[in-house]
């Protein structure tokens, strides 16, 4: 009996990993370099706003544009799309190099997150063409782990390179350049579904209840992770503490932890099943967040950013595999599309709602908040479960 090889020497899963990479690289290489841009830009009476807005544009590019990426991967192909997102990401991410306003800057960041969209619509939806069972869950935990990886080792390139300009930070897109031509070689263009398939009595163009509840509470999710990275540098500082170093590497175990254990999703989810580990997952980001609450000191703080970093990458595969088996094959791509929306939306709203929140009740209500609401998602979780546990006991 012959066994399919494993990811590693799957030219296809790698191309797909290496894809996945960039999409966190679109928002997080030029962080280290935007003091200098707004250094570089002084003279312009809107420097102090348009620089902070070059970090989160993409992201809005992304909410916008990414539902009819998705109509259009289903329309002339997943693989098409791929590429043309990788060479956009390339040309519209190192052309901030040559720029000389921040005008325009800001205008190929939103070309960048058009780029991104196309990227992390279509390469979602090729794990679910080129894979299934097994192979598709390790593949979406190891998505999760390369968006991680690929975000903290651009912060760390792009520090480097903005020693020597601000401007020079923007060539790290460049290594989308580099891929592009073994994501070429690697990447076959999946058959055509039909328009309606046997698999589903879903009218065709529909998709289906299961992936807009899962829309939803990726977005929720993504809400409440997102206090992370935009409320826990100030959280250091309320503690005392206003060494950037030290802030970096709480953010630094935060998404390694995370990087680490989605690559543990393929594993624990044959055993666990979806609505376990949501619950354990949940339970791991309301432990955190309690954590923090609580938190007198670095130690308890550092403990809480790696539960939180747990228990996210631990939830997130579940998303996209719930979503993209709910969908029809035929509409994959638009699948995909939502579930990109989804994240990038909780991202755009977090600060949005966790700001006032902040200032009502402090840092430690803010936390508790979170961690109540984390928690009670646990146990619901745990009671959805339990037909199946009871199911499995023997009589």
């Amino acid at each position: 009996m012959s066994y399919p090889p494993p990811l590693s020497r799957d030219s296809r899963a790698v191309a797909l990993l290496l894809a996945a990479t960039l999409t966190t690289m679109a928002n997080a290489a030029i962080s280290p370099a935007l003091p200098g841009l707004a250094a570089r830009f002084a003279d312009h009476p809107q420097a102090a706003l348009l620089t902070r807005m070059l970090l989160p544009a993409p992201s809005l590019a992304v909410v916008l544009i990414a539902g009819w990426s998705g109509a259009l991967a289903d329309r002339i192909g997943k693989r098409l799309l791929l590429l043309g997102g990788v060479a956009l990401f390339a040309l519209a991410g190192t052309l901030g190099m040559a720029l000389n306003s921040l005008e325009a800057l800001l205008a190929s960041r939103l070309a960048l997150g058009v780029a991104v969209a196309l990227i992390m619509t279509s390469q979602t939806a090729l794990i679910a063409d080129y894979f299934e069972g097994a192979a598709r869950s390790r593949l979406l935990g190891l998505q999760i782990s390369a968006r991680n990886i690929g975000g903290l080792v651009s912060i760390g390139l792009a520090g480097f390179l903005a020693l020597i300009s601000p401007m020079h930070a923007f060539a790290i897109h460049a290594v989308a350049l580099l891929m592009l031509p073994f994501l070429w070689r690697a990447l076959p263009e999946p058959a055509r579904a039909p328009s309606a398939t046997a698999q589903t009595a879903l009218p065709s163009g529909r998709l289906g209840s299961a992936l807009w509840a899962m829309a939803a509470l990726q977005m929720l999710t993504t809400i409440c992770f997102f206090t992370m990275p935009t409320q826990l540098p100030f959280f250091v500082v309320h503690h005392g503490t206003e060494n950037t170093a030290v802030m970096g590497g709480v953010m630094a175990a935060l998404t390694l932890a995370g990087a680490l254990a989605a690559t543990r999703y393929g594993a624990l989810k044959p055993r666990l099943g979806h609505a376990r580990l949501f619950a354990l997952g949940y339970a791991l980001m309301g432990g955190g967040m309690t954590a923090l609450a609580a938190a007198n000191g670095l130690g308890l703080i550092l403990t809480g950013a790696i539960l939180v970093g747990l228990g996210f990458a631990t939830v997130s595969p579940n998303f996209n595999e719930i979503a993209l088996r709910a969908a029809p094959s035929h509409l994959r791509g638009r699948a995909a599309g939502v579930m990109t929306t989804a994240i990038f939306l909780g991202q755009i709203l977090s600060p949005l709602i966790s700001l006032p929140l902040l200032r009502a009740v402090g840092f430690e209500g803010l936390f508790a908040t979170l961690g109540g609401l984390l928690l009670a998602g646990a146990v619901l979780a745990l009671l959805r479960a339990r037909p199946q546990i009871l199911s499995e006991t023997p009589d």
